[in-house]
C-alpha cells in the first residue's frame, strides 16, 4: 500500500502528516518551533533547529505509524510565503531565518511607493510591496547587515530550505517565488530588472533553479535519511507555498468558490486564469495549477492574535486546561458563545504582528469598559480577526465578475463551531470546512499523490482525497448585528491612522 507524507512549516510549528491514498491520516506529529524577537519588529527562527523539528516530526510519524519508509510514495513540502532563509558560501545557514511577520523593513515599501518604484515593479511582477517580502528584507540586509549580504549563496524560501536540506539539491518551486516579487509573472521567470529595481541585483545568481509544485526536485539524501527516517531515495516533490497547499486541500481547484485561510495571516484567495492588473488587489502569483493565477489578499492578522491572547492574558486557564487534559480551545468557544453578538464588546484591531491599515499600527482594543471581562475581551479578538479578513473579502468581490458559490474555510477558525458561524455571518457567505486537521500538509499529501502517479492529476487527487463539512449558512439576523460592528470596527481604524507614525518614532527613541 503507498502512502504520501506532507510537512508543513507554519508560522509556530513544524507538522508531518501521513495519508493513504483516499485522504486518511495515518498520524500526525507537531513540534512548537521557537520565535526569536531580538528587537520590536524582529521575527527570526534559528534554522538549524527548524531543520531538526523537520527530522523528528518524520521520524515521529515513520515510527509511530508503522509505516515501512519504503512504502511512502513521496515527501511533499509546504512552508509560511514571505519571509526569507539565507545559506551562505561556508555551506551553513547565514544567521537566523526570518519569518513572514517580521516587519523591520517596513519603510522600504514605504519609500518605493513614494519615489515611483512600486508602480514599475508592478508592471512586471504584478503585485504590491510587503515588508516581509525577500526583496525589502534583502534591501534592509544590503544597508544594515553588508557582510552578510556578500555572503550569501542561496536565497531561500522556507519550505525550500527544508527540501534543499532534505535532498542537497538547491531548488525554488514557482508558487513560493511568483508570491515574493522575484519572478516576471509574465515570462514566469526570474527577471533581474526587478532586482535593479529594488537596488538588491547582485543577489541574482543566488536565486535558486525554479520548479513546479508537483515536480520531483530530489530524492531524500543518504544523510537525510539518517537523521529522519525516511527512505533514502524517496521522492521529494517541489512542494508550494502553503496557502496553495490549503487552498488544494480545501477543493479550489476552479473559480467557483473563495478561500480563507485563518492562521498566522489572514489569507483570503482565489484563482483565474488571468492575473488581476488593476492594482485593486495586494498580489498575484502562479498557482499550483499551471493554467491558474492565484489571487490574493493578505496581512498578518488573523488567529496569531488568539494565540497571543492565550499566552499573555490567560496562562493560569491554558495550565489548567493542560493539567485537566481538556482543550483550552473549547473553553475558549464557551467564552465565546456564552456572550451574544449583539452585546458590545471593545473594538480590536489585529494588528500585534502587522496590519493592513496602516504601516506601523498595533494592535488594539477601542472601547474597554469596567464591566468588560476577559470574556468580552475574547469575543472581541474574534470579532476583529473575522472583520479583518471581511476587509480582504471585500476587496477580492470587487475583482470577480459573478459572485462565489461559498467561502472553503480553513486554519483554527474552522476548527470552531462559534467561528464559523461567526465568519459565515460577517461574510454574508456559506462556509464550508474540510475534514481534516491539518490543511497544509494534505495539500502537500495532494500533490505528491498527482506527481507519483496515483492520480492522474492535482485536481483528481484533490477531489479523492478531500472531504467537507455541511454548509454553515449566515443567520440574516446577526448578518445585520455584525454589519454595524465592522462599520464601527472600520471607523476606529480610520480615527486611529495619524496616531501610528508618533508611536513608532517612540518605538525608534525619536
Amino acid at each position: 500500500m503507498k502512502y504520501f507524507m506532507g510537512l508543513d512549516n507554519g508560522g509556530t510549528a513544524t507538522k508531518a502528516a501521513l495519508y493513504d491514498a483516499k485522504g486518511n491520516e495515518i498520524k500526525v506529529a507537531s513540534v512548537s518551533t521557537a520565535m526569536i524577537t531580538p528587537a520590536p519588529g524582529y521575527v527570526e527562527r534559528d534554522m538549524d533547529e527548524m531543520w531538526q523539528a523537520n527530522c523528528r516530526v518524520i521520524r515521529t510519524v515513520v515510527e509511530e505509524s508503522g509505516v515501512d519508509p519504503k512504502d511512502i510514495a513521496g515527501v511533499g513540502i509546504a512552508g509560511h510565503g514571505k519571509g526569507l532563509y539565507l545559506w551562505g558560501r561556508d555551506e551553513k545557514p547565514l544567521g537566523y531565518g526570518i519569518i513572514s511577520t517580521d516587519n523591520r523593513a517596513w519603510e522600504y515599501p514605504v519609500k518605493w511607493a513614494a519615489d515611483g518604484t512600486e508602480e514599475k515593479v508592478f508592471q512586471l511582477s504584478c503585485q504590491h510591496i510587503l515588508a516581509c517580502q525577500p526583496v525589502s528584507l534583502l534591501a534592509w540586509m544590503k544597508d544594515n547587515q553588508p557582510e552578510r549580504y556578500k555572503d550569501i549563496k542561496w536565497v531561500f524560501a522556507c519550505k525550500d530550505y527544508v527540501r534543499f536540506r532534505l535532498t542537497g539539491e538547491a531548488r525554488a518551486e514557482i508558487t513560493d517565488y511568483s508570491g515574493a516579487n522575484l519572478m516576471n509573472l509574465h515570462t514566469r521567470d526570474y527577471d533581474k530588472n526587478l532586482l535593479d529595481l529594488f537596488g538588491i541585483g547582485e543577489v541574482f545568481d543566488a536565486l535558486p533553479p525554479l520548479c513546479k509544485g508537483t515536480e520531483i526536485a530530489g530524492q531524500v539524501s543518504a544523510e537525510a535519511a539518517a537523521q529522519c527516517g525516511l527512505a533514502e531515495g524517496t521522492p521529494v516533490i517541489g512542494g508550494m507555498f502553503d496557502i496553495d497547499a490549503c487552498a488544494l486541500s480545501v477543493g479550489i481547484t476552479d473559480e467557483e468558490n473563495i478561500c480563507m485561510i485563518a492562521g498566522t495571516w489572514s489569507i483570503n484567495e482565489y484563482i483565474r486564469r488571468t492575473p488581476v492588473l488593476d492594482g485593486k488587489v495586494m498580489l498575484n502569483s502562479l498557482f499550483c495549477l499551471p493554467e491558474y493565477y492565484l489571487i490574493e489578499e493578505c496581512s498578518p492578522t488573523s488567529a496569531g492574535n488568539n494565540e497571543w491572547f492565550i499566552n499573555q492574558l490567560l496562562p493560569e486557564v491554558k495550565a489548567a486546561a493542560k493539567q485537566a487534559g481538556t482543550s483550552i480551545y473549547d473553553q475558549l468557544n464557551q467564552w465565546v458563545e456564552s456572550i451574544a453578538p449583539e452585546e458590545f464588546v471593545p473594538v480590536y484591531l489585529p494588528f500585534l504582528m502587522g496590519s493592513n491599515a496602516h504601516p506601523n499600527a498595533k494592535g488594539t482594543f477601542v472601547g474597554l469598559s469596567t464591566n468588560h471581562t476577559r470574556k468580552h475581551m475574547l469575543r472581541s479578538v474574534y470579532e476583529g480577526i473575522a472583520f479583518c479578513h471581511r476587509h480582504h473579502f471585500d476587496k477580492l468581490m470587487a475583482t470577480r465578475e459573478t459572485a462565489p458559490k461559498c467561502i472553503r474555510l480553513a486554519g483554527g477558525a474552522a476548527r470552531s463551531t462559534v467561528w464559523t458561524q461567526m465568519f459565515a455571518d460577517i461574510m454574508n457567505m456559506p462556509i464550508v470546512t474540510v475534514d481534516a486537521n491539518e490543511t497544509g500538509a494534505l495539500g502537500c499529501a495532494i500533490s505528491v499523490a498527482a506527481a507519483t502517479g496515483e492520480y492522474a492529476s492535482l485536481a483528481e487527487a484533490a477531489a479523492n482525497m478531500s472531504s467537507f463539512s455541511a454548509p454553515v449558512y449566515p443567520n440574516p439576523e446577526k448578518t445585520a448585528i455584525y454589519e454595524k460592528k465592522y462599520q464601527l470596527y472600520r471607523k476606529a481604524i480610520e480615527c486611529l491612522d495619524g496616531l501610528w507614525p508618533q508611536m513608532q518614532d517612540l518605538i525608534d527613541g525619536n
